[in-house]
């Protein structure tokens, strides 16, 4: 059973708290995974894999919220992915883990490729999923994946204005994030799940301009192609064909843009949706076994 959501004390951006969740009490005799959410859920993204017994017993499961997300906060309002990479990386030290792999599902791929670039010393492999590795770009919408720039825009638009201490996210958007995250297939268990942890993650005026700069950060990220040559560890990229948002095509050009990595692999999983930990926990989490005892 999943330990409860805690906080660590990091220097990067001011001061920060990182939302952290152990899957069990920190064993120094395992290797470390870590895993980094998709946008706008938290560490309960990973309760597939905090479940699994095998898993588990192969690591010691680290999940790390990013930048306005869950219970992560910076003295600075104004964050990027870069910034949570560093924290996390923060974090790491914090926690006295000198090594890990890590996971990441959807912005939380290119969370893990970016610690890669920062600390190739620390990080063992990463294991990006549903993911990629470009901006919002025509190439990657040539390539059959979402129009992110009309996804996020009128949410950015809406969540510009301040608002008061009574407001929480609204319902029709943590349901258009579980309509690309998980399609049209979620149980009213998991609906009411998300719309319960999204109001207590998302509420008031602070709430608000988390959620403002997280779906900034989604639209007009950068992108990491000319970088990808100093991800030196393996790598292991899993995509699924129902992956309403970044397409297999997408991951087929660019899983060949890791040109200095150990070993970079792409598995394709039929019928998998983008939040591929929450909707194919089975092959994650033993591809992740697979993957760790092969690089440990």
């Amino acid at each position: 059973m999943a330990t409860e959501t805690l906080t660590i004390s990091v220097p990067h951006l001011g001061g920060s708290v990182v939302g952290y969740k152990f899957g069990a009490p920190y064993n120094p005799d395992l290797p470390t995974l870590v895993m980094v959410n998709s946008f706008s859920t938290s560490v309960d993204l990973y309760r597939p894999q905090f479940e699994d017994a095998e898993l588990m017993k192969t690591a010691n499961l680290l999940a790390l919220e990013l930048y306005g997300h869950g219970q992560t906060r910076a003295t600075y309002e104004q964050f990027t992915y870069w910034d949570t990479a560093i924290a996390n990386l923060q974090a790491l030290e914090a926690l006295g883990i000198d090594e890990a792999f890590v996971l990441g599902t959807s912005q939380g791929g290119w969370i893990a490729v970016r610690m890669a670039m920062l600390a190739p010393n620390m990080i063992k492999g990463i294991i990006p999923l549903g993911t990629s590795m470009d901006n919002e770009s025509e190439r990657s919408r040539n390539l059959g994946c979402w129009n992110g720039i009309e996804f996020c825009t009128p949410s950015i638009e809406q969540l510009s204005e301040p608002v008061g201490d009574d407001w929480v996210v609204p319902t029709e958007f943590v349901d258009a994030v579980l309509g690309a995250g998980l399609g049209e297939n979620v149980t009213e268990e998991e609906r009411a799940f998300w719309h319960a942890t999204h109001q207590q993650n998302y509420a008031g005026d602070e709430g608000r301009k988390r959620l403002l700069i997280s779906t900034i950060n989604l639209r007009d990220r950068d992108g990491l192609h000319a970088r990808l040559d100093s991800v030196l560890c393996p790598v292991l990229w899993l995509q699924g064909t129902a992956d309403a948002v970044y397409s297999v095509a997408n991951a087929e050009e660019e899983i060949e843009m890791f040109t200095n990595s150990a070993d970079a692999q792409l598995r394709i999983i039929e019928d998998g949706q983008h939040f591929l930990s929450a909707s194919d926990p089975e092959v994650v989490n033993s591809a992740a076994v697979e993957f760790i005892r092969r690089w440990a």
